[in-house]
C-alpha cells in the first residue's frame, strides 16, 4: 500500500485511489457527531449556493455549514460539533458545507475511487475500513484552514492515520498537546470570535470515539456520506 500525504485544496483535486480528506476543526467532526446522533445521510457540497438549492428543490432536511466560521443565512445550523451534539437528527437528511472539508470532498470526486471523510474521532475506524478493502494507493489530504493555508489539527491528523496505516501506535496525549498550541485552535478560546464554541475543541479530540467511517457514495450527480460501520 503507497500513502502520500497532501494538502489543502490543490493536492484534493490531485487525488488518486483511496481518499481521506481531512477537516478536524470543524467540518468531519461535526458530520460524525451528526452521525451518531441519528442522520441517515450528509450531502456535501462545496457551495453555500449549491446547498440552498438543494434545499429549495426538497433534497434534504436540514442545511448546515458555515462561512468565516458563521452560520449562512437560510441554513439551519451552523458547523459547531458542540451545538450538532444538541440535536436529534434521527432520520434526517443534512446538507453540508464549509470552506474547507466539503471543498476537498467536491475537489477530490473526479480523480478519487473512494473517499472518506477524515477527523480523530473516526480515525481508528477509517483506517480499518479502509485495510479491509487494501487498496494499492492512498492519499490522505489536510484541508487547513479554508482549503488555502495549512493547520495543525488537520496536518497532525493526516500523520496520525498514516501512522495508524503503518500499524504504528501514535502517542494521543503527545498529539492533543501539539494541536492545543496551535494557531487556529485559539480562536476556540477567544471571546470576540463566538462562533467558535470551547467545546467544539474537545469535541474533535477525542480520538477514536466512534466506531464507524464515513465514505462517500455518487448518486444521480450527488457526493453522499453515510456511516460506513466497521
Amino acid at each position: 500500500m503507497e500513502i502520500r500525504l497532501g494538502s489543502l485544496v490543490r493536492d484534493a483535486g490531485e487525488a488518486e485511489g483511496a481518499t481521506i480528506i481531512i477537516d478536524v476543526f470543524r467540518a468531519f467532526t461535526t458530520a460524525a457527531i451528526a452521525f451518531d446522533n441519528g442522520a441517515s445521510q450528509i450531502v456535501l457540497v462545496a457551495e453555500v449556493e449549491e446547498a440552498l438549492e438543494l434545499s429549495r428543490r426538497g433534497v434534504g432536511d436540514l442545511l448546515m455549514g458555515e462561512v468565516d466560521g458563521k452560520r449562512p443565512d437560510g441554513f439551519d445550523y451552523g458547523n459547531s460539533p458542540y451545538e450538532i451534539s444538541q440535536v436529534d437528527l434521527t432520520g434526517k437528511t443534512l446538507i453540508q458545507s464549509t470552506r474547507a472539508g466539503t471543498v476537498g470532498v467536491a475537489a477530490a470526486a473526479d480523480r478519487a475511487t473512494d473517499i472518506y471523510l477524515g477527523s480523530f474521532v473516526v480515525a481508528e475506524a477509517t483506517v480499518s475500513a479502509i485495510q479491509r478493502e487494501d487498496p494499492a494507493l492512498v492519499c490522505i489530504i489536510a484541508m487547513g484552514d479554508q482549503g488555502r493555508v495549512r493547520s495543525d489539527e488537520d496536518e497532525h491528523c493526516a500523520l496520525y492515520l498514516r501512522n495508524l496505516l503503518e500499524d504504528r501506535i501514535p502517542d494521543g496525549g503527545s498529539v492533543r498537546s501539539l494541536i492545543m498550541q496551535g494557531g487556529a485552535t485559539q480562536k476556540f478560546f477567544d471571546d470576540s470570535q463566538p462562533q467558535f464554541h470551547p467545546r467544539d475543541v474537545e469535541l474533535a479530540l477525542q480520538l477514536n470515539k466512534y466506531p464507524f467511517a464515513m465514505k462517500i457514495s455518487r448518486e444521480d450527480g450527488l457526493l453522499v456520506a453515510r456511516k460506513h460501520q466497521i
